[in-house]
Parts: structure tokens; sequence; C-alpha cells
């Protein structure tokens, strides 16, 4: 059964500017549950889980009954004010407070639930589940956590992996930095959108060192042995070779240590239509028939 969605940008104060969320839901009121909040990874917005057309996650979720949000993290999307050379706003900001405000945000709007369920894709994904070790009360409002090809370090080793991370992320980016102030990803057509240099930097160091808060020493890893952690799906594609390679979606898995999580791979040997890749396995026409049917039967069992 296909129903009519509505979609509509809202707005949140917050420093100088706004966040943005999208915010896609049926237009019958048939309510199925708890809300969804979804969250974007690196050089990239929300942008990756709708279309205007009524495309993707997102939308087809809606289509579904569920209300969902969709966040562009300060300074991407339609987030104001967009980054720039003085924009010094980091992952940090994203983990301590754009989450946080954003959940207490969709708490307020629907006062009969107490919790919401979270997806992110890639970065996206780490900066979900760092906010959620951090803090308990997230922990006690969170329905679930659904990542797709989210990793925190790449220990994979290829060519590929050399030339994407170790020379273009590690190496290349810093410098574009240092002189531009931010990394203009649009502009030189690697991403969705931009990274600030904060965010960039911090990046780096996750993925090949501890899992500790830049700003404030706070120490991630210890804190997810002892989280209180929701029900978790990783999902990852086969022919994501680098950005969320399978053994590093699964490294992630075991860092944090979740009681109750599934791990799947997108692949036709698996029974999917595709060997999905990184953007694929959300952006892909086939997904809609193939593993978005299996996410909705997932959200509607809980």
């Amino acid at each position: 059964m296909t129903i009519d969605i509505l979609q509509n940008s809202l707005f949140i104060p917050y420093r100088d500017g706004q966040l943005h969320l999208r915010h896609i839901r049926p237009t019958s009121p048939i309510a199925l549950g708890i809300p969804i909040l979804m969250l974007h990874g690196a050089m990239s917005n929300g942008r990756v889980f709708y279309s205007s057309s009524g495309r993707g996650l997102g939308c087809f979720l809606a289509n579904a009954g569920f209300d969902v949000y969709v966040m562009d993290t300060a300074g991407r999307g339609l987030s104001e004010p967009k980054i720039h050379r003085d924009f010094t706003l980091g992952q940090g900001e994203v983990i301590r407070e754009q989450l946080p405000l954003v959940q207490q945000f969709i708490l307020q709007r629907h006062p009969l639930v107490n919790k919401v369920h979270w997806c992110a894709h890639s970065w996206g994904g780490v900066l979900m589940a760092s906010s959620l070790a951090r803090y308990s009360h997230l922990q006690s409002s969170v329905a679930s956590l659904l990542t797709f090809g989210s990793k925190r370090t790449i220990k994979v080793k290829s060519f590929k992996k050399w030339l994407m991370v170790d020379f273009f992320w590690n190496r290349f980016a810093p410098f574009y930095i240092g002189r531009q102030g931010y990394f203009d990803a649009s502009r030189l057509r690697v991403g969705m959108d931009n990274e600030s240099s904060a965010s960039l930097l911090q990046t780096i160091d996750w993925v090949r060192g501890d899992w500790v808060d830049h700003d404030d020493n706070f120490h991630y890893a210890e804190a997810a042995t002892k989280a209180v952690w929701p029900p978790a799906w990783f999902i990852a594609g086969k022919n994501d070779h680098v950005l969320g390679n399978p053994s590093d979606v699964r490294d992630m898995i075991d860092e944090c240590g979740f009681s109750q999580v599934k791990y799947t791979l997108l692949a036709k040997e698996k029974g999917n239509l595709l060997d999905y890749n990184h953007a694929g396995m959300l952006t892909a026409r086939q997904a809609e028939q193939d593993h978005f049917v299996q996410i909705k039967q997932w959200y509607l069992s809980m």
C-alpha cells in the first residue's frame, strides 16, 4: 500500500544560526508508533535519505506510516550558517549539543511517545553511537540504532584505501584546509556537502586513533563498555570496499559491545538484488524492493 507523504522543513535555533530538520510524514493520520531520526555522514547532508520526488529511505518509511526526521548538522544542508573559513564547530558539537537538542525537539513534538528510533549513514553512525555512549538520558530515550556502512576505524589495506583515505583524506584534505579554511567538498565534487576544519581533522584522528573527545577528553570507548545500548542493526555492503568495509563495520560492533545487535551484509550471494556500495545502500533504486522492505518490517516489529 502506498500512502501520500508530506515533506516540510523545520528549523531549531542553535548558537548563532539554526539546525534544519526535514520532516517527512504520511498525509493520513495513521501513526505507527515511534518517530525516526536520521543522520548523514561526512561530506554529506540529509539528502542522502530523501528527495523531493519521494525517493530514499526516509520517504519509503514515511510511506509506511512513520514520522521521519532527517537532520542536517550545523553548517550542512539547509542548516545555517553554512560552513565557511571561520566556522569553528566540529564533530564534538554534534555529539554533545546537536543530537541531544534534536532528540528533545522530536520528543516534545510527540508527547505520547518517550523514545525515538535513530538511523545513520557512514560517519553519522559513529556520532550517534558516541552521543549514546556518553549520555544515559539518550540511552533511555532511543528505541534502536540502525546504521549503514558505519565504522570508527579503517583497518582494511588496499591501494584504493591508500588513495581515498591515506592520501586524499589524511594528506590532501588537511593541506587544502590550510589554504581554504575549510574543505570545499561540493566545489571539488567529492561529496554532497562541505566539512569544517575541526570536523575533518577530528575525523582523521578517530579513524586511526583512540575514541576520545578532542574538546574535553571524554573516553567514549570506556563509556561504551558501560552503556545500556538499544537494539542495534549494522548493515554493510559487499562493494563498500573502503568507507564502510564489512570488516571495519564488524570492528565497530565489537568496540561498542552491544548486548542486542544484528549484522547484515548486502550481497547477491546473500539474496540481495545488488552487491551494494557505500552510497548505493541508500540511493540505489533496487533498495526499495530489497533491504528497505526488511528495515520496515524490523521497525514494525518493535
